[in-house]
């Protein structure tokens, strides 16, 4: 019930900055568009979040409506290719399936986005919102970084000098 209640106050209050509307306009008046979203209950996200190899991942959480969360992507595709060799970058939509087709998609290819993108269509967010992280309250933007040595959990925008700050240090 609590997470319940948090999803659907983030819905409404979590993404308080203010974008371009630009951007905003850029998802909303977008056609239908061609390109192919890989889309998962929790049980498919969860390979992404347990990976052991020797790359660091990176996991944001995000929507195309949440202001704060569209801000900063450029910053996670620019660190996506910068440091391609050490660093894998994947892009956790939770904009709702209704819209996949009238927002998301539209806005992963008006955007370029070459990170992988992948949507979240799980509705039990009690459940899995926890085993993401304990302290996560469901507000976004969020991202985990891990690797198989360490595991960081932040409930917060980034800007590019504090994700690279932050990346760096698990690839040390």
């Amino acid at each position: 019930m609590k997470y319940t209640l948090v999803i659907v106050l983030l819905v409404f209050f979590s993404c308080k900055e203010v974008t371009e509307k630009k951007e905003v306009a850029d998802v909303i008046e977008s056609p239908e568009v061609e390109l192919s979203l890989e889309v998962y209950d929790f049980e498919g996200i969860q390979k992404y979040l347990s990976t052991t190899d020797d790359k660091t991942y990176i996991i944001n959480f995000w929507a195309t409506w949440c202001a704060p969360c569209v801000k900063e992507l450029p910053y996670f595709e620019k660190l996506n290719k910068e440091y391609v060799e050490d660093v894998e970058v994947i892009l956790v939509s939770l904009d709702f399936p209704s819209k996949y087709e009238t927002k998301l998609k539209p806005y992963i290819k008006s955007k370029n986005l070459q990170s992988k993108v992948i949507a979240l269509n799980d509705v039990d967010s009690n459940s899995w919102i926890p085993k993401v992280d304990e302290s996560w309250t469901g507000a976004i933007p969020a991202t985990v970084i891990f690797n198989k040595n360490e595991r960081k959990f932040y409930e917060k925008s980034f800007n590019y000098d504090e994700l690279e700050t932050e990346v760096k240090q698990f690839l040390k």
